[in-house]
């Protein structure tokens, strides 16, 4: 049955979204689709999870890059988003479409999502218990922000070319030069 307003439900959108060619985020029952990335986002996307998925092999942890959606429940409604890179640490997180526990989220910004990556998906993914840390790495310049949470309070660090990224969550370091190699010269 279709919601006020032709609101998609959950599950209508769910279904859409396996069935469908292109990806969409979700949220309180509308979709937006999502655009194409660029050759610099791509390249940040896979250092990344090259480095991810060696370091997490074997352990309970599972990473996850671009295809896999999160949920978030929220008391107004459900929010899917397809995040750039997740990390999740709980064997329970065993959807097949989506996964609701991630520890550690990434994100790469461009122009287009940069405010919605700060604002609107930061305030929604911090309501996520499991989230240790949410990570924006410019594509533009080497910059990097991490959010981190300390109890129920968020830390923030910017990170320059000089800087490595300790992602505290899964027990990984990061240099610079391994997050935008074949981007910038370091």
């Amino acid at each position: 049955m279709r919601s006020p307003l032709n609101l998609l439900t959950t599950e209508e959108y769910l279904k859409f979204e396996q069935d469908g060619d292109i990806r969409h985020e979700f949220v309180a029952g509308q979709i937006y689709a999502m655009a194409g990335a660029s050759e610099a986002h791509n390249l940040i996307a896979g250092n990344i999870f090259a480095l991810l998925r060696p370091h997490l092999r074997g352990g309970s942890c599972r990473s996850f890059v671009a295809d896999m959606k999160i949920k978030i429940e929220t008391q107004q409604a459900d929010i899917f988003y397809y995040p750039d890179l997740l990390v999740t640490c709980e064997p329970s997180d065993n959807q097949k479409y989506f996964k609701t526990r991630p520890n550690l989220i990434v994100e790469i910004l461009s122009d287009s999502t940069e405010t919605t990556d700060k604002r609107e998906k930061r305030l929604n993914y911090q309501t996520i218990e499991s989230l240790q840390e949410y990570v924006l790495v410019s594509q533009s310049e080497i910059k990097v922000e991490v959010y981190r949470r300390d109890n129920n309070n968020w830390t923030i660090e910017t990170l320059g070319k000089d800087d490595s990224l300790n992602l505290d969550s899964i027990g990984l370091t990061l240099t610079m030069a391994d997050i935008y190699e074949d981007i910038f010269s370091l």
